[in-house]
């Protein structure tokens, strides 16, 4: 299973260069990784297969994947009709088609996150995958993303589904911690769910991201909308896999929970009425997309109540359904898609005589939509009779309620019947004062037979053989599956007799006359008599029972009026008073807080050496300081003092890697601030200053008071032996490092340090893309590409005559040139020496930001370009995916993620060395800061630089920029 996944990953990775190379024919390549995962599949039909990686144990959050009876069946429809798609799409699509690779990728990476979805044993992976098929579909579903109508689509299936997805983590989090334990397997294990009114809030919340999921009504106006898709998402997503996502949880839950008091009221309540909703829909509208997207709602309302009904034999007639709606709604949504290249429309009012000129394909849809119809012999005429027979003989409905559903199933699939007959007729048939397509040009391409306006004009380009094979196989295979029935039955009942109960039904053609084949006769005459009247049905494309779609867009509207609401309440566009509302809450809430509730003493050294008291009183001068000084430098250097204080308090405390990295902090913030300050005038202007204020005073002095007694409360709360006691034991022991710190930082959390290298790249970019505004990436321009560079002048510097005369330092110039090797070996020096000293890749890297800091003060902006000739953002990225990689490298060795590897060898010369694969996260770490360093000079220092410049010329023209 876990190779599956990893073939997956690497053929999406592999996807965009496949196609490059061989263009669309890359799908046939591409289609072998999921057939190649149905193989295994098949090979372990019947068994039960577990894995197990330990990943985050003390979160619960491990690679635990299961395969079992539901399991093969979910996996084989996904990995094999993903097969199918993916050999449609290379005839589908044409060479030329616009970001084709990406669309390859995020196929085969789809089908990939589904089978891990149908496999997952612990259900916070379980989660990762949905979301992961939530967000692949919304960029499958957005990938015209030119058209309006497909980012409409693909937000409006986002949002839905999204949230969805979020009410189930919820639910999740409440099941697993009130059953102890995140494993299905465990969770049906038992034979009654745990006892609780938060289970019962965790079912119904796992059931709100199922129904979204499927597209059960009142959340199903997505899956219509989606249908702005290219077909073969239509196909793959919304037929045969992502909405049986939602399914496939309610049969997997329904052993165990079906017992649940929320369960039956909102699954069969909610599917019956989107059995009838949908039905009635699809009857109404023209396009034949809109029809199959509006009965695979109905149907998903079906296979939804039978799954959850909770008995053996409705459990065996919804898994049989659910292969049955893959053939065929997969193969129908193929259809559509023939038909759109070949005729140049998907208007049923439009198309008439296809059933002639392509009867090959007239005849694969009409196999496919008989057995949607549930007509015999089909595969969907054999799982409806099992339905039916389960309803009825359901013993856990009391009568009246087993009445209803039975008549709300009947009544659906005679709708099921009824747009059946419509979808054929609107494809295939002859219809009076409509144009035939192909009455001439039966060999024009379907780009040329489609009009300005995309709705055809009588052309007909007939499909070739290999872009009508994958429809045909699934029409053939739901005709085969239905005369072999008994077979069909072995597969699938094993699933089945899982849940409670005994498993009396088995599928078979014929069982007799009996209630069930009543039913069938009835639906089937009521199907043909609703076709009949379809013009009357169809006479307003108005819903006549409320619009969803028009009630999403009202809930966006109402949801944006309230935010502006509660925005313009909260916030007048005052700074001041934003901060001081925010100030003051902390004033008030945690003192009050902390006096109604806390009994803890407090006990306070005001400090421990005379140098404190030195260093502290010093940090306080240059606080009040900053408040009264008007130039804005002399401001920000006392500001510094403040944070240097800080660093030799650090020091003093025995803390020497937190001095450090404060002290190379607080140098290079001042570096950051002088640079920025250069556009600004030296005094603060006199409207700008603000006199004496009482309040504000009062409110600062508050917030510190506040914060200090919070850190003493925070100290006097510690109850049990301190962890800090064994940390520099388990850095030695695990790490392999003596700096404690280090260790923590690259080993013991490393997770956090990911996290936060991530946001440092997230900020870097940020704060680039508003200064570049026309163009963010391209290294530092260098001396040869300035305009006045005469490679025959001498210069400490390569760029320093660059530099005007007027700011040009020889003394800083020629110190530079001395100096900047020294910082960057100590950098290096930094680097290798900090996990067992003080130093590390943070330390080091900031060390080496300094030394390009003082680059670009001695030779400007050409000598960045000199310093360092890479593009930062690809400095950037080396060091996310150093860091990163370094996670994953770890679960290739079984190890967990980010756990590090000691190797010891002795040399000749270097003696013993001890290496840590630790270290090479701690060089993503060093590039980061490197990265980002680089950025900052970049942006607010050559850019700036360059508009000053700019602006001087400007004011030399007279205002005009030359």
């Amino acid at each position: 299973m876990l190779a599956i996944l990893l073939a997956h990953a690497t053929a999406a990775l592999a996807a965009p260069l496949c196609v490059r190379a061989l263009g669309r024919n890359a799908f046939y390549v591409l289609a072998l990784v999921p057939l190649g995962g149905l193989g295994w599949v098949i090979a372990n039909w019947g068994s039960t297969q577990q894995v197990r990686i330990a990943w985050a144990p003390s979160i619960e959050m491990n690679i635990d994947l299961r395969f079992d009876s539901l399991a093969a069946v979910m996996s084989a429809l996904v990995l094999g009709i993903g097969t199918l798609i993916l050999i449609y799409c290379a005839r589908y699509f044409e060479d030329d088609e616009p970001q084709l690779g990406i669309f390859a990728a995020e196929m085969v990476a789809f089908a990939g996150a589904m089978f891990g979805l149908v496999t997952s044993d612990n259900m916070l992976l379980l989660f990762v995958f949905w979301e992961a098929t939530t967000v692949l579909s919304f960029l499958l579903v957005g990938h015209n993303a030119e058209q309006a109508v497909s980012r409409r689509a693909a937000i409006q299936a986002l949002l839905v589904t999204g949230a969805g997805g979020l009410a189930m983590l919820v639910g999740i989090i409440i099941l697993g911690e009130a059953s102890d334990s995140y494993l299905l397997s465990d969770l049906l294990a038992r034979a009654r769910p745990p006892d609780g009114n938060a289970v019962n809030v965790a079912v119904v919340l796992l059931l709100i991201g199922a129904l979204s999921k499927s597209a059960i009504v009142p959340l199903h106006f997505w899956l219509p909308g989606a249908m702005a898709a290219p077909t073969p998402v239509s196909a793959y997503l919304h037929a045969a896999a992502m909405v049986k996502a939602g399914v496939y949880l309610v049969a997997r839950l329904a052993p165990v929970f079906a017992s649940s008091p929320a369960w039956h009221p909102l699954i069969l309540t909610l599917g019956v009425a989107s059995m009838l909703l949908a039905g009635f829909r699809s009857l109404q509208v023209s396009d034949l997309k809109l029809v199959l997207a509006f009965g695979t709602v109905s149907q998903l309302g079906f296979l939804m109540l039978l799954v959850g009904l909770g008995t053996p034999d409705a459990a065996l007639a919804g898994v049989t359904l659910i292969v049955a709606h893959a053939f065929f709604k997969g193969c129908l949504f193929m259809v559509v898609g023939i038909i759109d290249h070949g005729a140049g429309t998907r208007d049923l009012r439009r198309l008439s005589g296809l059933g002639r000129r392509a009867p090959v394909l007239c005849a694969v849809a009409v196999l496919a939509a008989l057995s949607m119809a549930g007509i015999p012999p089909l595969l969907g005429f054999v799982g409806k009779e099992s339905a039916l027979t389960a309803i009825l003989d359901t013993e856990s409905l009391a009568g009246p309620a087993r009445a209803a559903l039975a008549t709300g199933v009947v009544l659906g699939s005679m709708l099921t019947v009824g747009y059946s007959i419509r979808f054929v007729w609107g494809a295939f048939a002859d219809k009076p004062g409509t144009a035939r397509h192909g009455a001439d040009d039966a060999d024009l391409h379907g780009a040329a037979d489609r009009t300005p306006d995309g709705q055809g004009n009588g052309h007909w380009h007939a499909p070739g053989a290999l872009f009508l094979a994958a429809p045909a196989v699934l029409a053939v295979a739901g005709s085969a599956a239905g005369l072999a029935a008994p077979w069909v039955d072995e597969l699938l009942s094993p699933y089945a007799k899982t849940l409670p109960g005994i498993l009396d039904s088995h599928l078979a053609l014929w069982h007799g006359f009996n209630a069930p084949l009543a039913l069938t006769i009835l639906i089937i005459a009521a199907g043909i008599a609703l076709f009949g009247v379809r013009a009357r049905i169809g006479e307003s494309a108005r819903p006549r029972f409320g619009n969803a779609d028009r009630a999403y867009d009202a809930t966006l509207a109402a949801m944006d009026r309230l935010s502006l609401r509660m925005t313009g309440a909260v916030q007048r566009g005052s700074l001041p008073l934003s901060q001081a509302t925010i100030l003051g809450t902390l004033i008030v809430l945690p003192p009050v807080l902390l006096a109604i509730g806390t009994r803890t003493g407090v006990e306070l050294r005001l400090w421990d050496s005379p140098l404190q008291l030195a260093v502290g009183s010093i940090m306080a001068a240059m606080a009040l300081s900053a408040t009264l000084l008007r130039n804005r430098l002399a401001s920000v250097l006392v500001v510094g003092g403040t944070g240097y204080g800080c660093g030799v308090i650090f020091a003093l405390h025995g803390a020497p890697d937190l001095a450090l990295t404060q002290f190379l902090v607080e140098t290079l913030t001042l570096v950051i601030f002088v640079l920025v300050l250069r556009a600004f005038p030296a005094e603060i202007e006199d409207s700008r200053t603000a006199a004496f204020k009482m309040r504000r005073a009062v409110l600062a002095a508050g917030v510190g008071a506040t914060v200090a007694a919070l850190a003493a409360f925070a100290t006097a709360a510690r109850s049990t032996e301190p962890i800090w006691r064994l940390i520099p034991d388990a850095a030695y022991t695990f790490g392999g490092g003596k700096n404690a710190v280090n260790v923590l930082l690259v080993d013991i959390r490393a997770w956090d340090t990911l996290g936060e290298i991530s946001v440092l790249v997230v900020a870097a970019t940020g704060v680039a893309s508003l200064v570049f505004r026309s163009r963010r990436f391209g290294s530092a321009p260098r001396a040869v590409d300035a305009p006045n560079y005469d490679p025959d002048l001498v210069s400490w510097l390569p760029a320093g005559r660059l530099v005007d005369r007027r700011e040009r330092s020889m003394v800083l110039q020629i110190t530079t040139r001395l100096v900047f090797p020294t910082i960057m070996v100590l950098s290096v020096y930094f680097f290798f020496s900090g996990h067992n000293a003080p130093g590390g890749g943070f330390a080091g890297g900031l060390t080496a930001g300094l030394a390009l800091t003082l680059r670009y003060l001695a030779g400007g902006r050409y000598e960045l370009g000199e310093a360092l000739p890479v593009d930062a953002g690809h400095v950037l990225g080396a060091g996310l995916t150093l860091a990163a990689g370094t996670a994953a490298g770890s679960l290739l060795f079984g190890a967990p993620p980010l756990s590090s590897a000691m190797l010891e060898v002795t040399l000749p010369v270097l003696g013993h060395i001890k290496l840590v694969t630790a270290s090479f996260f701690d060089l993503g770490v060093y590039l980061i800061v490197v990265g980002l360093v680089l950025d900052v000079l970049r942006s607010l220092g050559a850019r700036l630089d360059k508009e000053l410049s700019t602006d001087e010329t400007a004011s030399a023209n007279g205002g005009f920029r030359s």
